[in-house]
């Protein structure tokens, strides 16, 4: 993997023993500051949890990274920096991590952070009592004995991780991970206070009963409406953090985002403005447009339990047949890329993933074939091939999700019949996870910048798996490339896994995401550099106009 400069510099800094803080100091030299450091962002949906062992989404995310901080946290362009860990380092072989805590991390209930708190917190997200719907990426890590812990056949105080020492925390794999620092920035890598899971259970995240380590405490929570966050005095670095106040809104309609934004309401918009204002604002307000090219995937997830999608004959055909460039260029027109797999190929180690050899193909050849692929499968005009397509409640959902209906519609001569279903988030976060559905609009946002959190979703005991794909050839692609002794053998394994699954076809990729967003003139700490587009409140601040 590549480093970067920033990353370098501060790995110096640290091996030389300087201050870390000084990296926080975003704010230059000169700047004015605005005597009221106080910003509403909309984040977009009402949280599953506030607890970050039991949500799975980007809503939750951005919450979790206010309150919480794991062993790593990033800068405003999504860099790496210590966060609850000064340093770290591996063993040759990268099968042992060791990270170094620093002493002078408290939670807000006065406790300092331990490395006993990261083990209590990476045993209890392994443990099948919490089913929490990311336990798999302990897997994705190769913690030892994570995958026997997960299904029950070991107990959690065997998983691969132990305090040396109060402030020395020790991971051992069971395969070499070099790029590990990375992922551990990811939410479910957050640690949660010991002494308020097991006093409060899960009733711990109330406003009264919340301890955090993070920047910021949350004062006010209206369900469905809002969350209201104030800085935590007792943050390690809080003299570093300007931003006094937030207010996370909970507003799923883009178009209301924008009216509320452009009305004062809001400073920073949810990501994804509506395509029928998107050219209107780039020529209005030029400058607060931000078009953020990120590691995500937009996608329709099959039920790959569930017949007729469990004919393969149905879900080539469903690939074949859906113009992605309609819905790239007409639909949205935002910049987003249309693809035929699921990883994008510009992550890192992604360099050797192949789009499919009919993506190449024109659209009418591929038409054919899906017809013929249906007729095969017993559909006809008489007896289309009928479903129901989930979507969480969004008009940009709604609006791709109309345009991939008749596109399917129109491109098979009428052997495809699609019905819309649209959801509220938390209640489809649910149905997908049960496997109540057809088909769903899915969209996966990287953990991390490696192929593997992209890879890792589909092999068939991943709980974050939804699709509920399973292959025996898939697993065994991705357990190869963790017995890769380079960069390029894991990326080749990568690319297989890529290919198996495109030709497996359990979903349906449609797009590469592009984060479009507003952003106040004044809200200074926020570029659009970071390719998770991830919003940390202590890395904002806001001038004076």
């Amino acid at each position: 993997m590549q480093i970067n400069f920033t990353r370098s510099l501060l790995a110096s800094a640290i091996a030389l023993g300087l201050s870390v803080s000084a990296f926080a100091a975003k704010v230059p030299e000169g700047t004015v500051l605005a005597d009221k450091q106080e910003i509403i962002i909309n984040n977009g949906a009402e949280p599953q949890s506030f607890d970050p062992h039991k949500t799975e989404g980007v809503p939750e995310a951005q919450i979790a990274y206010q309150l919480l901080e794991g062993l790593i946290t990033k800068d405003q362009d999504g860099n790496e920096q210590p966060g609850m860990a000064l340093s770290w380092e591996s063993t040759p072989d990268f099968k042992q991590w060791t990270f170094k805590l620093r002493q002078d991390a408290k939670w807000t209930n006065g406790e300092p952070v331990t490395a006993h708190d990261f083990v209590y917190s990476w045993q209890r997200l392994a443990n099948p009592n919490t089913a929490s719907p990311y336990a798999s990426y302990l897997n994705y890590l190769q913690v030892e004995n994570a995958e026997d812990v997960i299904e029950g056949k070991k107990k959690p105080e065997e998983l691969g991780v132990k305090a040396i020492d109060d402030f020395t925390f020790q991971i051992t794999l069971s395969n070499p991970v070099p790029y590990l620092p990375g992922m551990t920035t990811h939410q479910s890598m957050l640690p949660v206070p010991k002494s308020a899971v097991e006093k409060f259970g899960d009733a711990w995240v109330k406003k009264e009963n919340f301890v955090g380590n993070g920047a910021y405490k949350y004062t006010e929570h209206v369900i469905n409406e809002k969350i209201v966050f104030e800085r935590n005095p007792s943050y390690w670095n809080d003299k570093e953090t300007v931003i006094n106040k937030a207010t996370f809104l909970a507003v799923p309609s883009a178009v209301t985002d924008v009216q509320r934004y452009r009305s004062g309401e809001i400073e920073i918009s949810n990501y994804g403005l509506p395509p029928d204002l998107f050219q209107k604002l780039k020529v209005e307000i030029p400058n607060e447009v931000f078009v953020v090219k990120t590691l995500s995937t937009y996608l329709y997830e099959l039920n790959n339990e569930k017949a007729p999608f469990t004919d393969i004959r149905v879900r080539k055909a469903l690939n074949l047949s859906l113009d992605r460039h309609i819905i790239t260029d007409k639909v949205l027109n935002q910049g987003q890329e249309p693809t035929y797999v699921f990883t994008p190929p510009y992550i890192g180690e992604g360099d050797k993933i192949e789009q499919p050899a009919y993506s190449k193909e024109p659209m009418a050849q591929r038409n054919e074939q899906a017809i013929k692929l249906l007729e095969e499968a017993g559909f006809s005009k008489s007896n289309p091939l009928k479903f129901t397509l989930l979507y969480n409640t969004n008009e940009n959902h709604k609006k791709v999700a109309i345009a991939a209906a008749s596109i399917w519609k129109a491109n098979t001569k009428g052997l495809v019949d699609v019905k819309l279903e649209n959801q509220e988030w938390k209640t489809y976060i649910d149905t997908r996870r049960q496997g109540k559905y057809d088909v769903a609009r899915a969209g996966w946002a990287a953990d991390y910048n490696q192929a593997t959190t992209f890879t890792n979703y589909f092999l068939s005991n991943s709980t974050n798996n939804t699709a509920k794909y399973k292959s025996e050839a898939y697993d065994a692609a991705m357990a190869e490339s963790y017995k890769a002794a380079d960069a390029a053998g894991r990326a080749a394994a990568y690319a297989k896994a890529e290919a198996i699954l495109a030709e497996d076809a359990p979903i349906v990729p449609v797009y590469t995401y592009v984060n479009t967003r507003l952003v106040k003139p004044y809200v200074k700490g926020y570029e659009g550099k970071d390719p998770q587009d991830d919003i940390l409140l202590r890395n904002l601040y806001l001038i004076k106009q």
